[in-house]
């Protein structure tokens, strides 16, 4: 499964933007998906993650109270909405995704699916 991540771009701190992920094709069985992002001259690091049913999050102690993740199962596409954006957060983002029925992962290893990324620029 190819995945399509899209939404970034360049903001000033405070503002928001909303990424998106979406599978190139269709996706018949239940996927965990995650967000990570890596900064130029940094390592990837993760972000934020949901569970197939949505019922599960977690969330990098960095975003927690700024960014939330959803997913829109009918749309087949999963959600980063960024909030009161900082400098800091610049940097490309990636979504990730695994088959998974049940739980999140907050681990690169444990995500089997990558998108290409979008480049998220915050500036002060």
């Amino acid at each position: 499964v190819q995945l399509q991540a899209s939404g970034g771009g360049s903001v000033q701190a405070g503002d928001s933007l909303r990424l998106s992920c979406v599978p190139s094709g269709a996706v018949v069985i239940p996927f965990a998906m995650g967000w990570f992002r890596q900064a130029p001259g940094k390592e990837r690091e993760f972000v934020a993650a949901i569970n197939w049913s949505g019922n599960t999050t977690h969330y990098v102690d960095s975003v927690k109270g700024r960014f939330t993740v959803s997913r829109d199962k009918a749309r087949n596409t999963v959600y980063l909405q960024m909030n009161s954006l900082r400098p800091e957060d610049t940097a490309t983002y990636y979504c990730a995704g695994r088959p998974n029925i049940l739980l999140a992962f907050t681990s690169a290893d444990d995500y089997n699916h990558w998108g290409q990324g979008t480049l998220v620029t915050v500036s002060s």
